[in-house]
């Protein structure tokens, strides 16, 4: 008899209508999105901080814990810092309340040897922080588009640290306060078949 799993979560409305699972998991991570609209208030830490907790506990070769997360609030003075090395396309973003770049640690701490999952790892620190950001109603939105080595130049990134991904965290806003081209986009997106992400045996064309 196959064994169901309990939960007190479901689909939220906005999710249900774009995305449909095939098997049975937990809501939390088909609710987890990307949304743009934030209202541009500030956080306090309260709201924040637990994102971070929830990464730290992330599993990670040898508890090497390879990610480092560089952020400031909107309130700080590095905000500014932050905002120029985002690229023309996320300009949204400015209306977040916090900003974040994410880097890795590319060696091990007790060999300093090269850790080759150190991107894995820190992706796996991400997940869980986009999830409790989710969790918590936040709007957590990830980009590649922004400017990595003036990042790692502005934000003092030492050598053995690669630049990863930069974040978005902030208050839900409307879909209406984006551009036209913005507000269509601002939906969550289905998923690839596992028939195309999953190979039995072997990699398939």
């Amino acid at each position: 008899m196959q064994e169901t799993v309990a939960t007190d979560r479901e689909l939220n409305d906005e999710v249900a209508d774009h995305r449909d699972p095939d098997h049975e998991i937990d809501p939390l991570f088909v609710n987890r999105w990307s949304p743009r609209a934030m209202t541009g208030e500030a956080l306090e830490e309260a709201q924040y901080l637990p994102l971070f907790e929830a990464a730290r506990w992330a599993p990670s070769a040898f508890n090497n814990q390879h990610w480092r997360f560089l952020y400031a609030t909107r309130e700080d003075d590095e905000w500014d810092t932050f905002v120029d090395l985002l690229s023309e396309g996320n300009q949204w973003a400015t209306e977040a309340g916090v900003l974040a770049v994410v880097v890795s640690k590319t060696t091990f701490d007790h060999n300093g040897e090269p850790a080759p999952v150190h991107s894995f790892d820190t992706g796996a620190a991400w997940q869980n922080l986009a999830l409790e950001g989710a969790r918590r109603g936040l709007a957590v939105h990830g980009m590649a588009g922004f400017d990595y080595e003036q990042a790692a130049e502005d934000l003092d990134v030492p050598e053995e640290f690669e630049v990863e991904a930069m974040f978005a965290v902030g208050e839900r806003a409307p879909p209406e306060t984006l551009s036209e081209e913005l507000q269509e986009r601002e939906q969550p997106s289905d998923r690839k078949p596992l028939s195309e992400i999953t190979f039995q045996g072997g990699f398939e064309q």
